[in-house]
Formats: structure tokens, C-alpha cells, sequence
């Protein structure tokens, strides 16, 4: 189950590199940009800029999920059934109404994949496996970078790394590259705004580096969670000490997934504002070099 394969990328891994976008996560980050990546089935998506003023044929066809009043479409996501699915594009003229997820061969998939494959070879890219969380479907993950490296091209994986070992470790031996999350390294701020275990990431951090594998640690630095510099320092410090990363990546809090939310029918939660704070990145980044850690900043 994917929801996005995009080509031509530049930020996921070395050169280019084609990104297969797998759906579902294990955590429900309030700042997430791809909440249409949390669940691991399908989602509705209903885009009121595109609404036709006065059509109500979705009302009509679906009337359990969807009501027409005062000329308004009103949606109701979960109300959609999975007898509607292969109907809803179909049926809005305007592509208002969407489905989000896509369920694929993994053949048909390689066939795209190797469509750009002298670009990967030109540049030294390949494939990225995001998400969502692609261990959350880990047979799936395993099999493509499997074939991905049977056809010889450079694989990675974009990981939260909040599943169990079991899911990563069949993995290993096609993985080149790990691009893996450091949210937090205290236990009460990462279970408060993410739902999740930060024992669970830094042991599996822990044991990526007992394996050798090939890591750099990403860092999403985010307002009234870990975009100060006592939590600076202890993600860093950790990452310098146990996850023996190559490098360190910091991404700087951004909005640009708001509007996402308002697709899938759900409030956002977290800051409206950007992360504004150039002294902050730069201490950040000198921090990481104190340190011996090559870092960057990445939008």
C-alpha cells in the first residue's frame, strides 16, 4: 500500500533518487507534513477549492457520507465504506473527492523504478523507501530493496525507527543507507507529542550501529518540543556517542503540510509559525561539529 512515488528527488539519499512513499506509521507526530501516511489502509480526501458550486452528485451517490445543504457539500471521511472506494473518483466531476492510497504489485512497481535507472547510475542516486514508517509494512520493504539491489542501484530508507527490531533487521543486507529520525532523547516530551516509545528508536538506533550499518541521524527541530539548546545538546550527544552516524541533519520546523489536514478532515495541532530562529541552527550546527559530526541544514 503506497500513497506517492515521486522521481527525480534530490533531498532523500545521495544523487537522484526515486522515493516510493509507503503508507502507515506506528507514531502520531502532531507536526507530521504526511498525515495522509498514518493509516494503513485508505483515506478520503476532500478538496474544497475544487467543489463545484451547486453539484451535489456525490450527495446523491453517497448520501451515508456526504450531505448537500444551502448549496455547501459537507464530507464525512469515515463515513465511507470500502464498497465506495472504486466509485469516488468516479463520481466527483471536479476531483474534489479523492482516494489516498494505492494498493501495487511490486513488479509494476520495479518497472517504474527502473525507468530512470541511467540517472541513478549517472549521479550515484537510486531508491528511498518513505513513508509513513516503511517498516511498518516490512515484508513489503525487504522485497523492494531486495529487487533494487539485484538490479544493482543504491537503496535507503527514511525510518521514524519506532517498530520493532524484527521489522528492520531482514532488511539490513539490501539497505546501503539508513536516513533515520532523532526526534527526542527524553521520554515524556516524545511520548506527549508523538504517542510514542523514544526507548523503542534509541534502542534500534543502538543496535543499527552494532550491525554497521550506514546511518545518518535526522533531526526535526520543533518549537515547544526540542527546538531549544538543552535538548540540542542531548540529541547530539547521543547521536555523536551511540549511533556511530556519519552525519547529522537538521530540518527546521515548516507549515507547508497544513493544508493536507484540512483534506483529510482533521485540526492541526501544532505551531502555525515556521521555526524562525537563525541562532538557534547556528549552535545547532557548531554543537555538531564540537562533537566530530559533519551536520547540515535541510528545508
Amino acid at each position: 500500500m503506497i500513497f506517492n512515488v515521486q522521481r527525480y528527488s534530490t533531498h532523500d539519499g545521495p544523487g537522484i533518487r526515486t522515493v516510493v512513499f509507503l503508507k502507515g506509521c506506528s507514531l502520531g507526530c502532531t507536526w507530521c507534513q504526511n498525515p495522509e501516511s498514518r493509516s494503513a489502509g485508505h483515506d478520503i480526501l476532500f478538496d474544497t477549492r475544487l467543489c463545484s458550486a451547486g453539484c451535489d452528485y456525490c450527495a446523491q451517490v453517497f448520501p451515508h457520507a456526504v450531505t448537500f445543504e444551502n448549496g455547501r457539500i459537507s464530507v464525512r471521511q469515515e463515513s465511507f465504506t470500502v464498497a465506495d472506494l472504486c466509485q469516488i473518483e468516479q463520481t466527483c466531476p471536479s476531483g474534489a473527492l479523492s482516494v489516498c492510497g494505492d494498493e501495487v504489485e511490486i513488479d509494476a512497481l520495479m518497472q517504474q523504478i527502473l525507468r530512470d535507472k541511467p540517472f541513478y547510475q549517472r549521479t550515484g542516486g537510486g531508491v528511498t523507501l518513505s513513508g509513513g514508517e516503511p517498516f511498518m509494512q516490512p515484508q513489503t520493504a525487504r522485497t523492494l530493496l531486495q529487487r533494487c539491489k539485484q538490479e544493482g542501484l543504491h537503496t535507503a530508507v527514511e525510518t521514524c525507527l519506532h517498530v520493532p527490531w524484527k521489522y528492520i533487521e531482514p532488511s539490513l543486507g539490501a539497505l546501503d543507507l539508513v536516513l533515520a529520525d532523532l526526534k527526542h532523547v527524553a521520554g515524556e516530551p516524545f511520548k506527549r507529542l508523538t504517542g510514542g516509545s523514544v526507548k523503542r528508536v534509541m534502542d534500534n538506533f543502538r543496535r543499527l550501529s552494532a550491525a554497521g550499518q550506514k546511518l545518518i541521524v535526522r533531526v526535526p527541530l520543533i518549537p515547544d518540543f526540542n527546538a531549544d539548546r538543552i535538548s540540542i545538546r542531548q540529541i547530539v550527544d547521543f547521536a555523536a556517542e551511540e549511533t556511530g552516524c556519519e552525519a547529522i541533519h537538521f530540518l527546521p520546523y515548516h507549515t507547508l503540510g497544513i493544508n493536507k489536514y484540512a483534506l483529510l478532515g482533521q485540526p492541526y495541532l501544532a505551531s502555525r509559525q515556521p521555526l524562525n530562529d537563525p541562532d538557534l541552527l547556528t549552535f545547532a550546527e557548531e554543537y555538531a561539529a564540537q562533537k566530530g559530526l559533519c551536520s547540515q541544514l535541510r528545508g
